[in-house]
């Protein structure tokens, strides 16, 4: 989740430089959307943490 964040923001970034407005933008929420759901997914991951099967 966290590399395809890092990808949309490296494509917003270029697409931004390169003047195209409208896709860098488009690239930049979907990058932000898609960090927020990382965070969140992490979150539950440290709180739950790692615990023995229950046998």
């Amino acid at each position: 989740m966290l590399s395809w964040a890092i990808t949309f923001l490296v494509v917003a970034i270029i697409a931004g430089v390169l003047g195209l407005s409208g896709v860098a933008g488009t690239a930049t929420q979907i990058a932000y959307v898609l960090f927020v759901v990382f965070l969140i997914f992490a979150a539950v991951g440290f709180i739950k943490g790692r615990r023995p099967p229950v046998t």
